[in-house]
C-alpha cells in the first residue's frame, strides 16, 4: 500500500512540474526531498524525460521538410533583400542630404520657440518681481529720507501683497527677512525722535510758556483797548481761544531773538509736534499704540513733577516766579495741543488729573515762597504775574478758581506787608516833623498844601499872607500816605474778578487796619517819646483833630475810586475818627502827665521852713519856686490857645489840681513831724498866689471862679488852721452848708498833731508863758474832739 501511494504522489509531482512555471518548482522539489523515496522519484523522472525526448524527436522529424523548404526560400529572399537594402540606403542618403537643411531650419525654429516660451515666462515673472523691487527701492529711499511712517506703510504693502505674488526667490526671502529688522529700526528711530522731542520741550517749556503768556497779555491789552473805545481793536475775547482752543501748527523749534510785543509769535511757531504724530502712527501700525500711550504719559508725568518743583530761591526775585510759571504754562500748552490734535494719545481725564496735581503743588509752593516776601512791590508784581498765569491757562480751558482763592489769601499777607511799610513811613514822617504850624508866604504855597490836604477854613483864607496853617507838615504827609495806601490796596484788587462792592469792602477793611493799628501805634510812639515837649503834644492834638475831620474825605475818595456810594448797605465804615480821638486823648493825657511832671520839678525846689515863726505885722511873700511855677504855667497855657477849648481847660484844671494836691501832700507828709503856724501862713501866701493865677483866667472858657475850685481843699484846711475856726468845723461837720466841707477830719487831725508837736517844743522853752500853755491845752482839746468825731463817723 505504501509503494502505491508513493507512486501516485510521484506522479502528481511530475505532472505539477510539467504544468508549473519553472520559477515555482522549488517547493515541489522540496517535498520530494523531504520524503524518503527520492531515488525512486529520480528514476521516474528519467523515464519521463526520455519519453519527452522521443516525442520531441518525432515532432522534429515530422516538421523537418518544412524547415528545409523555409531555408531554401529564405536564401532566395536574401538576394532581394540585399538589393532592397541598397535601394533603402541610397534613398536614405538622398533623403538625408535633402532634409539636412530642413532639419537645420526646424532646429532653429525649435530654439526660437523655446526662447519665446522663456521670454514669456520671464516677462510673467518680471511682471510680479519688478513691483517688489520697485517698492523695496522706494522703501530704501523713504528710510534714507527718514520718512518712517510711509516706509512702514510700504513695508506692510510689500509683505502682505507684493512678496506673495513674486514667488519663492532668494531676493524675496532676503527682503522678507529684512522687513522685521526695518520695522524694529523704524520703531527705535521713532522712539528716539520722541525722546528728543520730550527732552526738547522739557528744556524749552519756559520759552513756550513765555510766548503763550505774552499772547494772553497781548490779547488782554487789546481787550482793554476795546473796552476803552480804541477803534480797530479786535472784539473782546479774554485769553480764550477761538473755538475753544489755540491752534498750534507744527513748526520748527526756534529759540532765536524775541519779537516785539506787537508781533508776538504764537507758541505754535516754537514747537514741531511731528515726532509725536509720527511715533503715534508708527506704533499704531505696529499694533503697539497702548505701549506708546503708556510710555508718553509716564514720561510726561515725570516731566510734570520736575516742572512743578520750584527753585529753592524762587521767592527772591520776580524772575524766579516768572520762570516757574513759564515752565508750567509751556507744559500744559503742549499737553492741550496734543489733546486736541491726536485721537486718544491723551484724554481729558488724563489732562485734568495732571492739572489737579499741578494746581495743588502750585498753590502750596506759592503759599510757602510768598510767605518769605516782605516787599509789597514784589508781592504786587507776583499777584499780577499769577493773574496773567491764571488767565492764560483759563484760556486753554483749565479751571483756575483755586489760584484766585489763593490770591485772596495773599491779599491778607500783602496787607500786612503794606502795614509794616507804612509803619516805617509814618514813623519817618513823625521823626522828621518839626511839630510847628506850617508857614505859607503866598497863594501858590497855600494851594500846594490845600491840594495835599482838604483844609476848609474860611477864616484862614481871609487872612493876608504870610500866614500859618494850623497843622504841621505831618498832616498833609499822613493824608497823602493814606491815599497812597488806598491806591496800593486798589492795585492788588485789580483783575481779581471781584465786584466793586467787594473791592470797596476790602480797601476799607485794610484802611481801617492802617488807621486803628499802624497809624495809631505810630502816633502813640510819637506821643510817648521822651523828648516830646508840651508844645509838640499840643501840635499833635491839633494835627489829629484836623486828620479826624478829614476822614469823611477819605470815605469819599474810596467811594470815587471804587464807584461804590458810601451809604451802600453793609458798607464798612472807616474807624479813623476813633483812631484820631484815641491818639488825641493819649496826647491830652500825656500833656496832663507832662505838665504834672514839670510841676513836680518845680515843687522839688520847694524848701519850706516848717518851724518858721510868725512875722509880726507883715504878710509873708510867695515862695520863689512858686512864682517860677506860675510864670511857667502862664507861658505854657498861652501856647494852648490853638487847642480845642475843653482840652485847654482840662489841662489847666488838671495842673491847678496837681499843684493843690502836691502842696497838701507836702503839708501832710509823714516825714514832716512838726508844723508851725508861721509855715502855714507861708503856705497860705503861696496858695493866694495860685488863686491869683486861677482868677487871671490863663485859659478862656471857665465860668466864674470854677478854676478856684481846684485849690478849695487846700484853701479850706489852711483857713481852718489860720483862722482857728474849729468850733464851726466841729459843729457843722457833715452838713451840706458846712464852711469847711472839703476838709477831711483825718487830714485835719494829722496836721493838728504836727502843730501840737511844734507847740510842745515851744512849751519846753517857754513853760512859764501862760499863753502857750493855754494854746497847748486848746490844741489837745481839739485833737480829742476830732478823734471822737472820726470815731463816731467811722462807727
Amino acid at each position: 500500500m505504501a509503494s502505491v501511494e508513493t507512486a501516485a504522489e510521484h506522479e502528481r509531482i511530475l505532472r505539477e512540474i510539467e504544468s508549473t512555471d519553472t520559477n515555482c518548482i522549488g517547493p515541489t522539489l522540496r517535498s520530494v526531498y523531504d520524503g524518503q523515496e527520492h531515488g525512486l522519484f529520480m528514476a521516474k523522472l528519467d523515464i519521463r524525460i526520455r519519453n519527452h525526448d522521443r516525442e520531441i524527436e518525432k515532432m522534429c522529424n515530422h516538421h523537418f521538410q518544412g524547415f528545409v523548404d523555409s531555408i531554401t526560400e529564405l536564401l532566395k529572399v536574401r538576394g532581394e533583400a540585399q538589393k532592397l537594402k541598397s535601394q533603402v540606403t541610397e534613398t536614405n542618403r538622398s533623403i538625408q542630404g535633402e532634409g539636412k537643411e530642413l532639419m537645420s531650419s526646424m532646429e532653429e525654429l525649435r530654439q526660437c520657440r523655446v526662447q519665446q516660451r522663456n521670454i514669456a515666462t520671464t516677462m510673467d515673472k518680471l511682471t510680479h518681481c519688478l513691483p517688489v523691487l520697485e517698492m523695496y527701492r522706494r522703501l530704501q529711499e523713504q528710510m534714507e529720507a527718514k520718512r518712517y511712517y510711509p516706509a512702514l506703510r510700504t513695508s506692510e504693502q510689500l509683505e502682505q501683497t507684493c512678496l506673495p505674488r513674486a514667488g519663492q526667490y532668494r531676493f524675496c526671502a532676503i527682503m522678507a527677512e529684512n522687513l522685521p529688522k526695518l520695522r524694529t529700526q523704524i520703531r527705535d528711530t521713532a522712539m528716539t525722535q520722541l525722546k528728543d522731542f520730550l527732552e526738547s520741550i522739557r528744556k524749552h517749556s519756559d520759552k513756550i510758556g513765555e510766548t503763550a503768556i505774552r499772547q494772553a497779555q497781548l490779547r488782554r491789552s487789546l481787550d482793554i483797548s476795546v473796552s476803552s473805545g480804541v477803534p480797530g481793536a479786535p472784539a473782546h475775547g479774554g485769553v480764550a481761544r477761538s473755538n475753544g482752543e489755540l491752534e498750534l501748527n507744527p513748526g520748527v523749534l526756534d529759540m532765536g531773538d524775541e519779537e516785539e510785543p506787537e508781533q508776538v509769535s504764537g507758541a505754535q511757531d516754537l514747537v514741531d509736534f511731528s515726532p509725536v504724530y509720527r511715533c503715534l502712527h508708527i506704533y499704531a501700525v505696529l499694533g503697539l499704540r497702548d505701549v506708546f500711550e503708556n510710555y508718553y504719559r509716564k514720561q510726561r508725568r515725570k516731566q510734570a513733577r520736575l516742572v512743578l518743583q520750584p527753585h529753592a530761591n524762587m521767592h527772591e526775585t520776580l524772575e524766579g516766579y516768572r520762570r516757574y510759571f513759564n515752565q508750567i504754562v509751556g507744559f500744559f500748552v503742549v499737553e492741550d495741543h496734543v489733546l486736541h490734535t491726536t485721537q486718544g494719545l491723551v484724554n481729558r481725564a488724563y489732562v485734568e488729573e495732571l492739572w489737579d496735581l499741578a494746581l495743588s503743588k502750585i498753590v502750596a509752593a506759592l503759599r510757602t515762597h510768598s510767605s518769605y516776601c516782605d516787599d509789597p512791590d514784589l508781592v504786587l508784581d507776583l499777584k499780577n504775574l499769577i493773574v496773567l498765569f491764571a488767565d492764560t491757562l483759563q484760556g486753554y480751558g483749565f479751571p483756575v478758581s483755586q489760584l484766585f482763592d489763593m490770591l485772596l489769601e495773599m491779599r491778607e499777607q500783602y496787607g500786612e506787608i503794606l502795614l509794616k511799610k507804612w509803619n516805617l513811613t509814618f514813623r519817618q514822617v513823625l521823626d522828621q516833623d518839626n511839630f510847628s504850624p506850617i508857614p505859607v508866604s503866598d497863594e501858590h504855597e497855600y494851594r500846594h498844601y490845600t491840594s495835599q490836604f482838604p483844609l476848609q477854613d474860611p477864616e484862614l483864607e481871609k487872612l493876608p499872607f504870610p500866614k500859618k496853617l494850623p497843622f504841621s507838615e505831618f498832616v498833609p504827609k499822613v493824608y497823602c500816605q493814606l491815599k497812597e495806601f488806598i491806591y496800593a490796596c486798589l492795585k492788588y484788587s485789580e483783575d481779581l474778578h471781584l465786584s466793586s462792592t467787594e473791592v470797596d469792602d476790602m480797601i476799607r477793611k485794610s484802611t481801617n487796619l492802617l488807621l486803628t493799628r499802624t497809624l495809631s501805634h505810630c502816633l502813640h510812639y510819637a506821643i510817648k517819646k521822651k523828648n516830646v515837649g508840651l508844645a509838640e503834644l499840643v501840635q499833635v492834638i491839633i494835627n489829629t483833630t484836623h486828620l479826624e475831620q478829614s476822614c469823611h474825605f477819605l470815605e469819599e475818595f474810596i467811594s470815587n475810586i471804587t464807584n461804590v456810594p458810601p451809604d451802600t448797605a453793609n458798607a464798612t465804615k472807616l474807624y479813623g475818627t476813633s483812631t484820631f480821638k484815641d491818639a488825641r486823648h493819649a496826647a491830652e493825657a500825656e500833656i496832663y502827665t507832662g505838665l504834672n511832671a514839670k510841676i513836680d520839678q518845680f515843687l522839688q525846689l520847694a524848701d519850706y521852713d516848717w518851724m518858721a515863726s510868725l512875722t509880726g505885722g507883715t504878710a509873708p511873700t510867695p515862695s520863689d519856686y512858686l512864682l517860677d511855677l506860675m510864670a511857667f504855667l502862664k507861658s505854657t497855657f498861652s501856647v494852648f490857645t490853638n487847642l480845642p477849648g475843653k482840652v485847654a481847660q482840662t489841662a489847666c484844671m488838671s495842673a491847678c489840681k496837681h499843684v493843690s494836691t502836691s502842696l497838701l501832700q507836702l503839708l501832710l507828709d509823714p516825714e514832716v513831724k512838726q508844723v508851725s503856724m508861721g509855715a502855714l501862713h507861708q503856705l497860705n501866701a503861696d496858695v493866694d498866689e495860685c488863686e491869683g493865677f486861677a482868677r487871671a483866667g490863663p485859659v478862656a472858657g471857665f465860668q466864674g471862679d470854677t478854676l478856684l475850685l481846684a485849690f478849695s481843699d487846700l484853701r479850706q484846711i489852711l483857713e481852718l488852721f489860720t483862722q482857728w475856726d474849729w468850733s464851726a468845723y466841729l459843729a457843722d461837720y457833715g452838713k451840706a452848708s458846712c464852711k469847711y466841707l472839703r476838709v477831711n477830719p483825718h487830714a485835719a487831725l494829722a496836721l493838728l498833731e504836727k502843730l501840737r508837736e511844734s507847740s510842745r517844743k515851744n512849751v519846753v522853752f517857754a513853760q512859764f508863758r501862760k499863753t502857750e500853755r493855754d494854746r497847748q491845752k486848746l490844741i489837745d482839746a481839739v485833737v480829742r474832739q476830732l478823734r471822737n468825731l472820726i470815731a463816731q463817723h467811722h462807727a
